[in-house]
C-alpha cells in the first residue's frame, strides 16, 4: 500500500521571502569568503572551526562524537575532514583508554600553531564582512533573533519523508 501525503502550504509573502532569500545569500556568500580568506593558511573554514573546538579544550582534545555534535557535521563527515588534518599533522586520532570504540581528535603543537597564524586573518575577515554590516543595536537584534532559531529546532526532529 503506498502512502501519499498531501499539504497545503501558506506560502511566504514578499517580506518573508525577501528575508528568507537575504539570509541565504548571506550566509552563503560570507561563509565562501572567509572560506577563500584563509586559504592562504593552507586550511578551510571547516578546518578552521575544528581546530577551534579543539583549542577551546584544557587538554586540547575532544571524543569524535562530541567534536561532531559541535560542528554539526555528520560523524562520516567529521571522519573525511579530520582524515585531511591527520594527513596535515594538525590534528591526531587517539584512542580512548576506557571506550574501545571511542577516538579522541587531539590538536597537534602544528594545529595549534597554524590556528594561532590564521586566527589574525579569520577574526579580521569576520569584522570586516559581518560584524561592520551591522549597528551595535541591530547586532543585538540579530543575536537575539538567530538564537531563537537555533532554540525553536533544538530537539525537534526532521518531518517524515514523503512517499
Amino acid at each position: 500500500m503506498e502512502v501519499v501525503v498531501t499539504a497545503t502550504a501558506a506560502w511566504l509573502n514578499e517580506r518573508e521571502m525577501e528575508a528568507w532569500q537575504a539570509f541565504l545569500r548571506a550566509s552563503i556568500r560570507l561563509m565562501e569568503r572567509l572560506d577563500s580568506e584563509l586559504t592562504g593558511h593552507g586550511i578551510s573554514l571547516a578546518d578552521y572551526e575544528i581546530l577551534v573546538h579543539l583549542s577551546a579544550e584544557p587538554t586540547g582534545e575532544l571524543r569524535m562524537t562530541e567534536l561532531a555534535a559541535r560542528t554539526l557535521v555528520s560523524r562520516s563527515g567529521l571522519t573525511r575532514r579530520l582524515d585531511r588534518l591527520v594527513e596535515s599533522g594538525l590534528v591526531e586520532r587517539r584512542s580512548c583508554p576506557t571506550d574501545r570504540r571511542g577516538v579522541y581528535a587531539v590538536l597537534t603543537p602544528a594545529g595549534r600553531s597554524r590556528l594561532e597564524q590564521s586566527a589574525p586573518t579569520h577574526v579580521e575577515g569576520v569584522r570586516r564582512h559581518f560584524l561592520s554590516q551591522l549597528s551595535s543595536e541591530d547586532l543585538e537584534t540579530f543575536t537575539k533573533s538567530l538564537n531563537a532559531v537555533v532554540e525553536s529546532s533544538v530537539g525537534q526532529s526532521p518531518p517524515p519523508a514523503r512517499t
